[in-house]
């Protein structure tokens, strides 16, 4: 199969560069001017709504997928170059949800595009850290390292009409009568294993329909082949319910019918409030067709008789669908993609493990990220910088006592409120 609509894909944005420590050389001068250039930022990792990509294959071959990372700063103040955005196109109709199922971004807009992993901030060079505090600052700044995540990429295509039916109703048949789309067609059930979308022409309109793999009573809970698909009926402003009445079946076309629509209902109840439009096909093939609609009449439900095969009453079914996708349209106009914008994490947590103190979270971890913090002046900048986050106080209020370790990402303080910047860091760990 060369359609795949559901994929799980690990996403990785760039580390951050390192700045860099270094100083002019100046003759009688053993530290000149400080001169470290910063490290550039790591690149993101772009989702890309693109109208010419069908499917997800791609991602299925290969499901890692990382941004460049950013260069590290040099001496004279040569700053790292930041990487550029690594962008993944998807089809239109692409919904993507964390590893929670949350709903993250839904992209049906030609050029929609969405962050789903961002880069690392690259680290200052020692440069970056002259004050009038510091004169010869001999520490810089680490580039920023981020972590990979897994999200899931689901596409719904998009269509105006869909067609609903058994297998072997003649949904095939009719799209590629109505339309340019070329569909495997066969005798046998489940010919379709994947959507096909057409597009329909009538005089100055034009609509999109789509011939969704049979359905089977107990699609909705995960029977038959065509579950997989129910999802690609979601976005169909209009519903054509495909019928069959020829002794291929043995279901009767009201029994069909009842049955598709409880399967719709029972996957998305918002379905049988859609417009719906009920064709029974194949009429070339039985003697009698008042018997085979006959239950339609007596519930109020019209039914259109066609053949697929030689094109009878396939004209005046066309017409009433894109009439009903016109009506739809001016009624329910179609909900435009979206990109959930949550808010902001907190900068910090405070957990106690075991004998430990672990403070988590993305602001914290930057305030400890220097490359040196052995030197002095670097451990006074990282206590400044806790301070001001407010951690020194937060690990108080839960708990904390002077000379209980704390950790913030690789690095283990000894906590002391008073003077935290004087204690070097107990161990510290490669990243």
């Amino acid at each position: 199969m060369n359609f795949v609509d559901r994929v799980r894909v690990r996403v990785r944005g760039g580390d951050g560069g390192a700045g860099v420590a270094s100083f002019e050389r100046q003759k009688g001068k053993p530290r000149g001017k400080p001169s470290g250039g910063a490290g550039g930022n790591g690149g993101n990792v772009v989702l890309v709504a693109d109208a010419g990509v069908a499917s997800l294959l791609s991602y299925d071959r290969r499901p890692h997928r990382q941004a460049a990372n950013g260069s590290h700063g040099e001496g004279d103040l040569r700053h790292g170059a930041s990487a550029g955005d690594t962008e993944l196109p998807v089809p239109l109709g692409t919904a993507v949800l964390d590893d929670d199922g949350e709903l993250l971004a839904d992209l049906v807009e030609p050029g929609q595009r969405m962050v789903v992993a961002e880069g690392g901030r690259g680290g200052k060079g020692n440069a970056g850290f002259v004050s009038v505090q510091r004169k010869a600052p001999a520490f810089a700044e680490q580039g920023e390292y981020v972590t990979e995540l897994w999200v899931e990429l689901e596409l719904k295509v998009l269509a105006d009409a869909a067609l609903i039916g058994y297998p072997n109703a003649g949904k095939s048949t009719l799209i590629a009568r109505a339309s340019a789309a070329r569909p495997k067609i066969a005798d046998y059930p489940f010919t379709t294993l994947t959507p096909n979308l057409g597009v329909v022409s009538l005089d100055d309109r034009e609509f999109v329909l789509a011939d969704v793999p049979g359905l089977i009573a107990g699609a909705a809970s995960g029977k038959g082949l065509g579950h997989e698909f129910l999802r690609h009926v979601e976005r169909a402003g209009v519903l054509v319910i495909m019928l069959d009445p020829t002794d291929l079946q043995t279901i009767a076309p009201d029994e069909q019918y009842r049955i598709l629509i409880a399967e719709l209902a029972e996957h998305s109840p918002d379905l049988i409030e859609r417009p719906r439009i009920v064709v029974l096909n194949k009429i070339d093939a039985i003697p009698d067709v008042a018997p085979e609609v006959a239950w339609a009449q007596d519930i109020g439900v019209p039914v259109h008789e066609i053949s697929a095969v030689t094109g009878q009453g396939v004209d005046v079914l066309l017409y009433a669908i894109a009439d009903a996708v016109d009506t739809r349209a001016r009624q329910a106009p179609e909900r435009p993609g979206f990109i959930l914008h949550r808010p902001l994490p907190a900068a910090f947590t405070v957990e106690r493990e075991s004998e430990t103190w672990i403070v988590r979270g993305r602001a914290a971890e930057r305030a400890i990220n220097l490359d040196d913090l052995t030197v002095p002046e670097a451990a006074d900048l990282v206590a400044t910088r806790l301070d001001r986050l407010g951690v020194d106080e937060a690990l108080a209020a839960a708990g904390a006592v002077p000379g209980d370790d704390v950790r913030i990402g690789a690095v283990t303080f000894t906590f002391d409120p008073d003077a935290m910047s004087a204690e070097a860091p107990l161990e510290e760990s490669a990243p």
